[in-house]
């Protein structure tokens, strides 16, 4: 899963009305973070590292534009939304890479303005769930978990389960553990990807979604590219 530099939020604090009589006992993978039928308010926020950090990454950009191809193949050995390992290629003494891991981990996060979302576990059919999210949140809704096959469904295709999260504390949304749904295709017109994930912190405060639609031309210009992160108080235990 990429994570990005600036990553939307969706932070959860309250619970509100009862779970309505009639849904069935929904899947683990969704019901161990949400309760069917149960209304969520939650807040859309950015995450962003300090302004200084700025200095650093152009440094990082620089060397890479120089020399792309190791780059490239230094990038593939990251894990995904960690600071790249130092090494002298990336253009940072080690003082600088010091200071730019320092400036990271006092990343934080700002409320978007009108970022009010409501966040609900529904089942409208049989065996077919949904995690239906309001305003920003709202391309979430579009996606269809079908039990029977452990997919996640989307207008594009089926998203297939792929590896568990397990999120490193250095990464952006800090250490969580969850589970993650892709859906990747491509033509000559260019390619698609698609990811939903959701899961818990570490410290079991806090179920997290995310969620990823890009979109790139067979030229690799970016067509769309809509991310989105829900963090929200556990409905369940």
């Amino acid at each position: 899963m990429n994570i990005f530099k600036s990553i939307a939020i969706i932070g959860t604090w309250m619970l509100a009305s009862p779970a309505v009589v009639g849904a069935g006992s929904p899947p683990a993978v969704l019901g161990k973070y949400l309760k069917p039928d149960v209304m969520t308010k939650g807040e859309v926020v950015v995450v962003v590292p300090p302004r200084e950090i700025g200095e650093y990454v152009a440094k990082v950009e620089e060397n890479a534009r120089k020399n792309p191809e190791w780059f490239r193949e230094y990038s593939k050995t990251a894990r995904p939304g960690i600071p790249l390992p130092y090494h002298e290629n990336l253009g940072l003494s080690k003082d600088d890479y010091a200071q730019y891991l320092k400036l990271w981990s006092q990343r934080e996060t700002r409320v978007l303005p009108n970022g009010n979302v409501v966040i609900r576990l529904e089942e409208p059919k049989t065996g077919e769930w949904m995690v239906r999210v309001s305003g920003r949140g709202s391309p979430i809704s579009l996606l269809r978990y079908i039990a029977e096959k452990d997919i996640m469904q989307s207008p594009n295709g089926a998203m297939k389960r792929i590896e568990e999260i397990d999120a490193d504390p250095k990464s952006i949304l800090g250490s969580w553990k969850g589970h993650e749904w892709k859906f990747e295709e491509e033509s000559s017109l260019g390619k698609t990807k698609e990811n939903f994930a959701i899961g818990k912190t570490s410290d079991g405060k806090r179920g997290i979604i995310v969620y990823r639609l890009q979109e790139v031309s067979s030229t690799g210009r970016r067509l769309y590219d809509k991310s989105l992160v829900i963090r929200f108080a556990l409905a369940v235990n």
